[in-house]
C-alpha cells in the first residue's frame, strides 16, 4: 500500500506539480477513491486514519525531492504538527508559522466552533513547500459510533471562521451549534463583544438563564453550562480583548463550553441566534443497492470508477500491480 501510493503520489507530482496533491486530498470524492484503490474498506472510518497514515509513511525520504510534506496523524501524533512543520525549516519558501495557525485555527474550528458531538482525534497536515496546504482530521462520536471527516484546502479559506470547509463527510446528521456557518455571522458578532464584558456579569447571566425553560428546540442545554467553572476563562478573554470571533476562537482556553455559554447568551439576551444546521455534505459511501444508508448514485459512482482509472494509469508501478488492480477494478464493474 505505501508502494503504490508512492507512485500515484510521484506520477501526480511530476505531470502536475506538488500543489496538486493538496487539491486532490482536500476533495472527499477523490481521497475516498484513494482509499478504495489502495485496498482499504470503503465503508470503515479506519479508511481516513490508514490513508494519511500510508501517504506519510510513503513519502517518506522524498519530500525535499516533491515538495510536498506531510505532519500529524492520529491521536498523539496530531499534537506534533507544529514542530513537524517547523522542523521542515530552510526547506520552506514560506513563513512556517503561517501553516502552524493553519494547522492550530482548523482543529480549532471543528473542536470548538462545529459542535456537533464528535470528538476529533486524526489530524493530517498537507503541505507544499511554497505554502499550499490542506487539512484532513476526523472526529468520532461514542454515542451512534460514527465517524466524521472533514476536509480543508487552504486556496480557498478566505476566513477561518466563515464557511471555511471544502467538504464534511458523515453518514449520519443532527443538530450541531455551528459557529461558522453564514448565518451565524451576528452571533459571531455578538460573541466578540460579550467576550470583553466583566466575567461577573457573564457568569451572573448564565445563573439566571438556569432558571428559565427553553423551547424543546434549542439544542443547547443551559444545565450543562457551569459559570463558576467559567469564570477564570471569561476573565482571560476579558482582559485579551479580541477583535473577532477568529481571535476569541484562538484563544489558549476557549474551547466548547465557552463558545457554548456566549453562544447561549448572544441569543437568550440578545437575540442574535447561531446556526444549528448541521454542515455535513458528503458520505463516506456512494449508498446501498437496498436504499441503505441512501440510494446508490450512478453518476457519483461512476465519478469514483473514473478517478481510480486515471490515478492507476498516471502510477508508476510495475505492470503486473497495475494490471491485478486493474482487473479488481473491472470485476467491481461487471
Amino acid at each position: 500500500m505505501k508502494r503504490l501510493v508512492r507512485e500515484i503520489i510521484i506520477a501526480i507530482v511530476n505531470e502536475y506539480g506538488p500543489q496538486e496533491m493538496p487539491k486532490r486530498l482536500s476533495d472527499p470524492f477523490w481521497f475516498q477513491a484513494l482509499g478504495c484503490v489502495l485496498g482499504f474498506d470503503w465503508h470503515s472510518s479506519g479508511v481516513t486514519t490508514t490513508t494519511c497514515g500510508a501517504l506519510k509513511e510513503g513519502i517518506k525520504g522524498l519530500e525535499k525531492e516533491l515538495g510536498l510534506f506531510i505532519a500529524g496523524g492520529k491521536g498523539g501524533t496530531s499534537r506534533k504538527t507544529p514542530s513537524e512543520i517547523v522542523g521542515v525549516g530552510e526547506q520552506l519558501s514560506c513563513d512556517p508559522e503561517k501553516l502552524v495557525y493553519a494547522s492550530r485555527m482548523s482543529a480549532k474550528v471543528d473542536s470548538s466552533a462545529v459542535q456537533d458531538g464528535y470528538q476529533i482525534y486524526h489530524h493530517s497536515f498537507i503541505f507544499t513547500k511554497s505554502g499550499d496546504w490542506a487539512v484532513v482530521q476526523q472526529g468520532m462520536n461514542d454515542a451512534n459510533k460514527y465517524a466524521r471527516r472533514y476536509h480543508w484546502l487552504g486556496s480557498k479559506v478566505t476566513n477561518f471562521v466563515v464557511e471555511p470547509h471544502q467538504a464534511i463527510c458523515c453518514d449520519s446528521r443532527g443538530n450541531t451549534l455551528n459557529m461558522v456557518a453564514g448565518e451565524s455571522d451576528e452571533a459571531r458578532k455578538m460573541t466578540v463583544i460579550l467576550s470583553q464584558v466583566k466575567p461577573d456579569t457573564l457568569v451572573s447571566e448564565i445563573k439566571k438563564m438556569q432558571n428559565l425553560y427553553l423551547p424543546s428546540r434549542h439544542h443547547v442545554d443551559v444545565h450543562d453550562i457551569h459559570p463558576d467553572r467559567l469564570y477564570k476563562i471569561f476573565t482571560k478573554t476579558y482582559e485579551t480583548v479580541p477583535k473577532d470571533f477568529e481571535s476569541l476562537l484562538g484563544i489558549e482556553g476557549v474551547g466548547p463550553k465557552t463558545i457554548r455559554a456566549l453562544a447561549l447568551i448572544s441569543e437568550i439576551v440578545y437575540g442574535k441566534a447561531p446556526s444549528f444546521n448541521d454542515p455535513v455534505r458528503y458520505s463516506f459511501a456512494h449508498g446501498g443497492k437496498d436504499g441503505h444508508p441512501f440510494p446508490v448514485d450512478k453518476e457519483v459512482y461512476d465519478r469514483s470508477i473514473e478517478i481510480l482509472r486515471k490515478a492507476l494509469k498516471q502510477s508508476k508501478v510495475g505492470n503486473s500491480e497495475k494490471m491485478d488492480a486493474i482487473k479488481r477494478l473491472n470485476y467491481l464493474d461487471a
